[in-house]
């Protein structure tokens, strides 16, 4: 029996301006499949998926759901349709239980009903298998939680086709397993899932057919069981890639960085810091893991002269004069003056690295060319230097003098990493630093890392997938609520050993 089609794309154009995000896409979604969905950075699965969910509109072509056609126009649309978009970044209100929020903006009888609406809840929980607790609010939740909300929010409005962005990003290995086994229920009851995502080992363990777009067309789909991460990367691509990251062994490791006891407590008097201590050697890519919150950002905030501590010491070894520097308590401007070279590469691409309304010279200059004494100044035009990132990292962009906001956000982190190694640094802090980037951009940042660790600079690298960290880290230090659960060896961990230190709290060897 041949399966039925829950929706299909023909012929779907969507251009911003002169940008052609998506051109003529052709693409099926069965019930009882789930389907992922490859591509590039720019490459128009976002467009796409946004068509679908109603928040974008196709300029030409048409959707049909259910084999009849469809007018999507806005999300409340979609959700007529039965579509449900789990978006990556949650669009849920913190003071509110989980119960709360899965009722929110429904004009039904039973809004006002929370016990017959838990009930209801309560029975899709069973249904696929979600474990939650309804009458806990949102604030109190973890990461893995809040997601689990935003499914249910949908599957209770009656979703039938689900897409989920990113939806392993901020998991451990452990819950992205559960999420698999509810997925998996859902498509054995019928459901069509679709799933962006840019881990193809992911890719690989649970969807049934793969379709790609390279440069907002459509190349194909394949059946999973018949492909492998190389061919669905040339297809991505284009062309051969490889997917290899070539550690070598630390060269004359010397300690450069120390940290000593500290602490910190933020402005609502939480404690996200506490008796962190652990060293970096130059010519190591010293990783940190952890589940989102866990004081990643605190921790390479404090380093950099941008979070005030409460207790302990961040000593810096300086090679150039052979002195030890103690930072903290400092400002960016003085460590910077004491010849200290931290390249910080935030969470937060706009908020904190980068000014969106200025042009890509213009955000390279913020850093590089600070009062005129970069050596890239003596050497090349601030525009030269722009131009080379934008050539050597793949920048899509009309030209070096477009403002940082009409980028994506994977062309947005490649300016930022690329303005961070060009400042020379001794001590490289790298957080996220491929988050929102396809699998060949992603593959050449891993390649500049590994470059900077050869040129004897001390990499802190702060990741989400934890295959990237077994094989580019030397070392791997493991954060659980703002404390050291422990301290593995790269080479002999294993994903499922990180996984439970990410749940543990503290006691780990520095």
């Amino acid at each position: 029996m041949s399966k039925q089609a829950a929706i299909e794309l023909k012929n779907i154009t969507k251009s911003f301006g002169k940008v052609v995000a998506n051109k003529d896409v052709c693409l099926t979604v069965y019930k009882g499949e789930i389907l992922s969905v490859l591509g590039e950075n720019g490459s128009g699965k976002t467009t796409l998926m946004n068509m679908i969910s109603g928040i974008y509109y196709p300029d030409s072509g048409h959707i049909y759901i259910d084999g009849k056609e469809a007018v999507i126009k806005s999300p409340k649309d979609a959700f007529d349709y039965k579509i449900g978009m789990i978006h990556q970044h949650f669009k849920l209100v913190d003071v509110f239980s989980a119960v709360e929020n899965i009722l929110i903006g429904l004009k039904d009888d039973n809004r006002y009903n929370i016990k017959a609406s838990s009930e209801k809840v309560k029975k899709i929980c069973e249904q696929y298998g979600f474990e939650l607790d309804l009458s806990k609010k949102i604030y109190e939740m973890s990461v893995s939680e809040k997601q689990t909300v935003e499914i249910i929010k949908v599957l209770y409005r009656g979703a039938d086709i689900l897409i989920l962005d990113e939806p392993t990003a901020v998991l451990t290995p452990q819950e992205t397993e559960k999420l698999f086994a509810v997925l998996r229920r859902m498509r054995d009851d019928g459901k069509a899932i679709i799933i962006i995502t840019h881990k193809l080992n992911e890719v690989m363990a649970l969807s049934d057919k793969v379709a790609v777009l390279r440069k907002g067309e459509y190349v194909g789909t394949v059946n999973t069981s018949e492909t492998d991460e190389n061919k669905l990367t040339e297809m991505m691509v284009g062309e051969k890639i490889s997917l290899n990251i070539t550690r070598t062994e630390p060269k004359d490791p010397v300690k450069r960085l120390e940290i000593k006891n500290i602490s910190c407590i933020n402005r609502e008097g939480v404690t996200v810091l506490k008796d962190i201590s652990f060293e970096v050697k130059s010519g190591e890519i010293y990783g940190i893991a952890g589940i989102a919150g866990s004081g990643q950002r605190e921790l390479l905030e404090s380093i950099a002269g941008l979070q005030k501590l409460n207790s302990g010491e961040i000593l810096y070894h300086n090679p150039q004069t052979n002195k030890t520097e103690n930072l903290r308590d400092k400002t960016p401007v003085q460590i910077r003056d004491l010849g200290v070279r931290l390249s910080f590469v935030p969470e937060d691409r706009l908020g904190m690295g980068l000014v969106g309304n200025m042009d890509i010279v213009d955000n390279i200059m913020l850093r590089s060319y600070k009062k005129g004494k970069s050596v890239f100044l003596e050497r090349k035009q601030p525009k030269d230097l722009a131009n080379k990132i934008i050539e050597d990292l793949g920048v899509v962009t009309p030209g070096a003098n477009t403002p940082i906001r009409r980028l994506s956000g994977g062309n947005v982190q490649k300016v930022l990493v690329g303005r961070e190694i060009a400042s020379s640094p001794t001590v490289l802090m790298a957080a996220y630093p491929v988050r929102g980037l396809d699998i060949n951009s992603s593959y050449l940042i891993y390649n500049l890392l590994n470059e900077q660790k050869e040129k004897g600079v001390a990499v802190i690298f702060v990741g989400e997938d934890l295959d990237v960290l077994l094989e580019l880290c030397d070392r791997i230090m493991v954060i659980s609520s703002g404390e050291i659960s422990g301290v593995l060896d790269a080479r002999t961990a294993t994903k499922e050993e990180i996984g439970l230190l990410m749940t543990k709290h503290g006691g780990g060897d520095k």
